[in-house]
């Protein structure tokens, strides 16, 4: 099992900036991918990115292309989103997930936290 908890969500005006971070533990060694995905009300989830833990490589929605950063940390297990020039629409619940890359299924998701932008 993998277990994920993310932090680092809150309140931002239109245009400002968040970070947030997704700590793993557990069998981590059968994951390679941690992904950022969100929800916001009354829509389907939805990928926002995803990074290689090994080789790093990374790619992006691209409504978030340019203005979101993903990143990870290997000596702290942990991943980053760095959020940048956030707009109204990026207003949702965000969670990070873990699966192999091999695989197209994420199986494992942390409890998300909220993000929300004001005008």
């Amino acid at each position: 099992q993998v277990q994920l908890v993310e932090s680092g969500g809150g309140l931002v005006q239109a245009g400002g900036s968040l970070r947030l971070s997704c700590v793993a533990s557990g069998r981590t060694s059968s994951t390679n991918k941690i992904g950022w995905f969100r929800q916001a009300p009354g829509k389907e989830r939805e990928f926002v990115a995803r990074i290689n833990w090994i080789s790093r490589n990374t790619y992006y929605a691209e409504s978030v292309k340019g203005r979101f950063t993903i990143s990870r940390d290997v000596t702290k297990n942990t991943m980053y989103l760095q959020m940048n020039s956030l707009k109204l629409e990026d207003t949702a619940l965000y969670y990070c997930a873990a699966g192999a890359m091999t695989s197209a299924e994420y199986p494992y998701w942390g409890q998300g936290t909220q993000v929300t932008v004001s005008s």
